[in-house]
């Protein structure tokens, strides 16, 4: 069976061969055992899946007959694609997020702690809430304002590094902004209640527009060739595409040097952004470092910094 052939057998057994693709690619070998465990099958089985992966993919595995495992071949080539963030997940969490067991790295792997990873009862509210387009009736706990009581209508999660927050419009403001999903509480569906075309996802102007950023390794480097290597810069740059929404977490999180001219100081600064005009409308610019409104003539209320410091609770949150 040629590899083109994959769609003329079961989901089940696609899932299995990609388990089998991705152990020999990623950890070199896979056992018959590795399938048993993980999908429940019987031995016989197992040994069908990896006769029919060695068929689709001949050359990818050899039979080490001391160990009794299959190793990935020389000329190895990947049967199944996958994301970096796919291959990270699977190789620091485990393979597979229909698991029920115990959830075991496949390798050893250290990761940042985040301290308030949101709660699942309020992420599968606001959920539930994005998917069927429902508004929401809320308590949260602004910095600004205390506690009080929101009607908002949700339309992404977003990760900004620090904390995760939902984007919704809200109807106190009579804007966009961004919740952090563990300073919401009292959570109440507004399941019978309308909205207008002003407050959906395809209204927030800034959530829809794209902001094209020129990444380069910072002037001040002694050696500028490495940042050019580990990004895979071509041609000494790295062009990264961003929603407007976001923009300034990024630039905050990689530590992107937004100044005119470089002028940050540390060595966390490995990265310049040469296109400062780029964030012209940006509205969450008080997170990116260094950034000076002046030099792009921002309207003066939008100018909240001139420093590599920070003046709110990272960004547009509220």
């Amino acid at each position: 069976m040629p590899r083109d052939g994959l769609e003329d057998i079961s989901q089940a057994q696609r899932e299995r061969l990609f388990h089998i693709d991705f152990k020999l690619r990623f950890l070199g070998e896979v056992s018959r055992a590795d399938l048993v465990n993980r999908f429940g099958i019987k031995a016989a089985a197992a040994t069908r899946d990896l006769s029919l992966y060695k068929e689709v993919a001949p050359g990818n595995l050899e039979y080490d007959t001391k160990a009794k495992v299959y190793t990935a071949a020389t000329k190895f080539s990947p049967l199944f694609s996958c994301s970096q963030s796919q291959a990270l997940s699977a190789l620091s969490q485990g393979l597979g997020d229909d698991y029920l067991g115990t959830h075991q790295a496949l390798i050893p792997t250290d990761t940042p702690t985040q301290l308030n990873l949101p709660h699942l009862d309020k992420i599968s509210a606001v959920s539930r809430a994005i998917y069927h387009r429902i508004p929401l009736q809320i308590d949260y706990r602004s910095l600004s304002s205390g506690v009080t009581q929101r009607e908002i209508i949700p339309h992404a999660l977003v990760d900004n590094g620090l904390r995760w927050h939902v984007r919704a419009y809200d109807r106190f403001r009579d804007k966009f902004s961004d919740f952090v999903i563990n300073r919401i509480s009292d959570v109440c569906p507004l399941v019978d209640t309308n909205f207008g075309s002003k407050e959906t996802k395809d209204a927030d102007i800034q959530w829809n527009r794209i902001v094209d950023m020129h990444l380069v390794p910072h002037p001040k480097l002694t050696h500028p060739e490495t940042i050019e290597y580990e990004y895979g810069m071509q041609g000494g740059q790295l062009n990264v595409q961003v929603r407007a929404a976001v923009a300034g977490y990024v630039l905050r999180r990689w530590n992107v040097d937004c100044s005119a001219e470089h002028s940050l100081e540390g060595p966390e600064y490995h990265l310049w952004l040469s296109n400062q005009p780029t964030l012209y409308g940006v509205e969450n610019l008080n997170l990116a470092p260094g950034y000076d409104s002046s030099a792009t003539n921002l309207p003066a209320s939008r100018e909240r910094r001139t420093t590599g410091k920070t003046t709110r609770d990272w960004g547009d949150i509220e």
